[in-house]
Formats: structure tokens, C-alpha cells, sequence
């Protein structure tokens, strides 16, 4: 139990240094708290979660190799740039009409789960630390077996909810000192950083492309 403790602490650690870094899913997390409060923070980790735990189980089964080849990094890192740039596009697009109101409908909720999961997908950095950081730490976790596997992700998951359910409770409320101009001035930042995330996975893309080997 020890051992399994530490590897709970050790995992939860580890996520929680590369959740405080900024990235897309903290910006959307960020935005979409402001605007559907506190809860949009364990929604978001909730698809997050269950993206990663279709993951591990990949991972386990040998998709480790795949998702380091170059062709995978160039897909996804276009893929991404190209989402989020039309998320950005749609958020200065809304600018001039938005205004405080919580939305807590059923399609709201799902929404935020679903978006959860494609901001992580979308992002080939967080499949290359599961390809290479996070496989390390599930073959270390798998020397205690599914017990060991279990420990790890649920230290994982539980750093990713602490942080970014803080991050979402602030906002959500803290909603009530907002106006509208700031509102309005804190989805344009969003979304620019947004902008900013796309254009350098596209950055990437153009780095690798020429030295891509097709063979």
C-alpha cells in the first residue's frame, strides 16, 4: 500500500505541474467559466478524463509506437491549429453581443464534456507526453497490475480536477464583479490566445513537413 500510495502522490504531481501550464484547455476553461460558471471547470476535466482513460487503454494494448510517428504529429498538430482557429473566429465573432448570463441546460453540460475531450485531442503535445512520459509511468504503475494502473490515473485525473476546478470556482464566482465590457474584454483575450496556440501548432507543422521522410 506504500508503494501505491507514493505512486498516487507521484502521479498527481506530475499532472499537476503540466496543468498549471498554461495551454488550450486552461484558456477554455478560463472562458467558458465566465460564462457558464463553476461547474464548467469539472465538466471540461470530466471529457478530458474520459479521453485519457480510452488512452491508457490504448496505450496498454501497444498504440504507443503510432503515436510517436511524425505523420501523427503533423495531423494532429493541423488538425488542431485548424479547430482552433475557427473556435477563436466564433468567439470575436460573438464579441459584440455577449453579455452575462449562466447557461445550465442538458446541451450546455454536454457541450462542456465534449469539449473537454476535443481540446486534449486536438493537442499533440498531450499525446506525445502519453507517448513517451505518461507509457512510462503506466508501465511502471502495471508492476502492481490493474491495481497500480488505477492508482496512477486516478492520482492523474484528481490533479487535473483540483486545478482546473479552482481555476473554474474563481470565475464562476467571481462572475458577480464582472460587467459586460469586462466580459466581453476577457473572451477577446481568450480567444486570442486561442489564435496564438493555433498558429504555433501550424508553426510546428511547417518546421517538421520539410524534413518529414514519407518512407
Amino acid at each position: 500500500m506504500p508503494v501505491l500510495f507514493s505512486l498516487f502522490v507521484s502521479s498527481f504531481l506530475i499532472a499537476l505541474s503540466g496543468a498549471m501550464m498554461p495551454g488550450t484547455l486552461l484558456t477554455v476553461t478560463i472562458s467558458e467559466s465566465s460564462r457558464r460558471g463553476a461547474m464548467a471547470g469539472p465538466l471540461l476535466v470530466l471529457g478530458h478524463g474520459l479521453l485519457e482513460m480510452v488512452l491508457v487503454a490504448l496505450l496498454l494494448m501497444g498504440l504507443a509506437p503510432l503515436l510517436k510517428q511524425q505523420v501523427f504529429f503533423i495531423v494532429i498538430s493541423a488538425a488542431g491549429g485548424v479547430v482552433l482557429l475557427w473556435m477563436a473566429y466564433g468567439m470575436f465573432r460573438s464579441l459584440p453581443k455577449l453579455s452575462l448570463s449562466i447557461t445550465t441546460s442538458r446541451e450546455s453540460q454536454n457541450f462542456l464534456v465534449w469539449t473537454g475531450a476535443l481540446m486534449s485531442l486536438i493537442n499533440p503535445y498531450w499525446i506525445l507526453w502519453w507517448a513517451t512520459i505518461g507509457l512510462g509511468y503506466i508501465l511502471n504503475a502495471t508492476r502492481f497490475g490493474l491495481t497500480g494502473v488505477l492508482f496512477f490515473f486516478i492520482g492523474h485525473i484528481s490533479a487535473d480536477l483540483a486545478w482546473y476546478s479552482a481555476v473554474s470556482f474563481s470565475i464562476g464566482k467571481g462572475r458577480r464583479f464582472f460587467s459586460d465590457t469586462v466580459y466581453r474584454t476577457l473572451i477577446g483575450v481568450c480567444a486570442s490566445f486561442l489564435t496564438v496556440f493555433a498558429f504555433y501548432f501550424i508553426y510546428r507543422v511547417a518546421c517538421v513537413l520539410p524534413f518529414f521522410n514519407v518512407n
